[in-house]
């Protein structure tokens, strides 16, 4: 059988179960990256456990530590035994550490169980962008992209509604009981109704399957060209790939941009409640202040998925980077409460968005058979910032400067920007062109 010279038109509506499966992933995957830092307070004030800023934040650390490793593990990994399989495996991981901290007697098992949680949160994200990236349309990549990451900041609303109405009263470690809900609820429907990559399905040779799961989502039916390499030498190969002519210059930018990008998402999402605290607010409106920048990020994801398509995920990213580093100084004074929720807000739109900008980006710069270890390594290598951010918040903290905080994630965010901002540079050729008047490395340079 040969593949169909034009096929059938994509749309969102064709690929919105993908698209709904990957959100509802991912929302589970923003709860519980959440869930920490919406008890730390908690956490703090519980004499049986023992903890301090500092520990604290060495267990942030390791959570984004197992983060590291699930990312670079299964951004290689995906290509050779399957995406679906491996969205179920990192769904299972998480909730089964959400279950170990809440057990925990201790700080070393719950440092475990954070660790447990990260392997599973790190391996999630790359799948979810990677598949996002394959089934949405060309002309829609970002906003699709967008759209799904809307759910991790649903998620981290979640976490910290959760965190708000039920630790006060019931402690803690109901907060992490319902962290184990992702393997009750996502993964039966992940087993049932996530389609699997064709050309994941093509290069294992069940090429008739393959056809048929393109066809019935509009995507062009793969060929030799467009599937990832198997076996050992294969996955190398892949790795290889990212540093050959064309994308050998954009590679090492986009990791320092990830790497900057990800210091700042999670050392803000963990800190920013002892942070705001420190600076003289109350509790809760500290804990507030997590899902008030949550409810920014969700804005934040829209707006900028449909700014990318237009004028390019670069251009974006690197503004939305600048806008956040305004909105972290500003956070070094004690505002009055109404203005700081503002001021937090407007930073979550562009906070977070100016990352998934980045993973937009990556998803453009490499082609189809490279694409889920690009994303790989880009959320691995960046998951570095991701372990450094948190330890770094604690540091801080435990000094007692908020303000030396605020001013340490400004700087990451100007990092971030520069980086991004040198990839169009960088890159001298531009394979991997999308059908249209203009490219998809195109869009993502403009």
């Amino acid at each position: 059988m040969t593949p169909l010279a034009s096929p059938p038109t994509r749309s969102f509506k064709a690929v919105a179960p993908v698209i709904a499966l990957c959100w509802l992933a991912v929302f589970f995957d923003g709860m519980d990256v959440n869930i920490y830092g919406a008890v730390i307070p908690h956490l703090l004030d519980d004499p049986d456990l023992g903890f301090s800023p500092g520990k604290a934040g060495t267990v942030g650390s390791w959570t984004t530590f197992g983060m590291l490793i699930g990312a670079l593990a299964t951004g290689t990994l995906t290509d050779w035994l399957g995406r679906k399989p491996l969205v179920t495996v990192s769904v299972v991981l998480f909730s089964l550490g959400s279950a170990l901290c809440a057990a925990a007697p201790d700080v070393t098992v719950f440092a475990a169980g954070r660790f447990l949680s990260g392997l599973g949160l790190g391996g999630l994200m790359p799948i979810g962008l990677a598949l996002v990236a394959e089934f949405a349309p060309p002309r829609r990549a970002a906003l699709a992209t967008g759209l799904m990451m809307t759910s991790y900041h649903a998620g981290g609303m979640a976490a910290t509604g959760i965190g708000l109405v039920v630790a006060p009263d019931h402690g803690w470690r109901w907060v992490f009981w319902a962290g184990v809900l992702p393997a009750v609820i996502a993964v039966p429907l992940v087993v049932k109704w996530l389609p699997e990559s064709p050309g994941v399905l093509f290069a294992k040779g069940r090429t008739e399957q393959a056809y048929a799961v393109a066809d019935r989502y509009g995507l062009d039916r793969p060929g030799e060209a467009d599937v990832p390499s198997t076996g050992a030498k294969g996955r190398m190969a892949a790795i290889g790939d990212l540093f050959a002519p064309g994308t050998r210059g954009a590679t090492p930018l986009l990791w320092i941009a990830s790497f900057a990008g990800l210091l700042l998402v999670y050392g803000v999402s963990t800190w920013l409640p002892e942070l705001m605290r420190a600076s003289g607010y109350s509790l809760s409106s500290s804990v507030t202040f997590l899902m008030v920048i949550n409810a920014g990020g969700i804005l934040g994801m829209l707006v900028a998925g449909r700014t990318a398509d237009r004028f390019g995920p670069v251009k974006v990213s690197a503004i939305w980077f600048l806008l956040t580093a305004a909105g972290a100084f500003l956070l070094r004074a004690h505002l009055p409460l109404g203005v700081a929720y503002v001021v937090v807000f407007i930073t979550g739109v562009w906070l977070f968005s100016a990352q998934v900008m980045v993973y937009a980006t990556t998803a453009r710069v490499y082609g189809p058979s490279r694409r889920a270890t690009g994303l790989g390594w880009v959320t691995g290598v960046g998951r570095t910032g991701a372990v450094v951010g948190p330890w770094l918040g604690g540091m801080v903290i435990a000094d007692g400067n908020a303000s030396l905080g605020f001013t340490t994630f400004a700087v990451a965010a100007v990092l971030a920007a520069a980086a991004i901002s040198l990839v169009p540079l960088a890159q001298r050729t531009r394979p991997h062109a999308a059908p249209g008047p203009k490219t998809a490395l195109a869009g993502a340079t403009d």
